[in-house]
């Protein structure tokens, strides 16, 4: 089996949202919040899964830039500074299909920890 391969990559014009086509003709568009809370990056997601962190007040966050890492992934510059986290294209893939595991388990750890998705 091929693993899907980007055939667009979009930012919008609000630098809100990034829209991710692949050549099986899946196309995601995805949050620049989402994005940002769910980075990939060793900041957010720790060494282990005990280490892992909650961001919370990135509802309004912007991408900047969208930077091509080798041909496997980007890295994307968040207008909060946040630069270190390499999205590849399987991990987009997994944000799409998996929106509970990701976006619903933020939600949830946002309530437990008494945090908001504002600053």
């Amino acid at each position: 089996m091929t693993t899907p391969w980007p055939t667009e990559l979009r930012l919008s014009k609000d630098k809100k949202t990034l829209t991710v086509a692949f050549d099986t003709g899946e196309r995601h568009d995805y949050s620049a919040e989402y994005l940002r809370v769910c980075s990939p990056s060793a900041e957010v997601q720790g060494h282990n899964p005990s280490q892992k962190i909650t961001v919370p007040g990135k509802r309004n966050v912007m991408i900047l830039n969208v930077e091509p890492v080798g041909n496997y992934a980007v890295r994307l510059h968040f207008d909060d500074m946040h630069q270190t986290g390499i999205y590849s294209w399987t991990y987009f893939l997994d944000l799409a299909h998996n929106p509970d595991k990701h976006w619903g388990v933020y939600l949830k750890e946002l309530e437990e920890k008494g945090l908001s998705r504002d600053r």
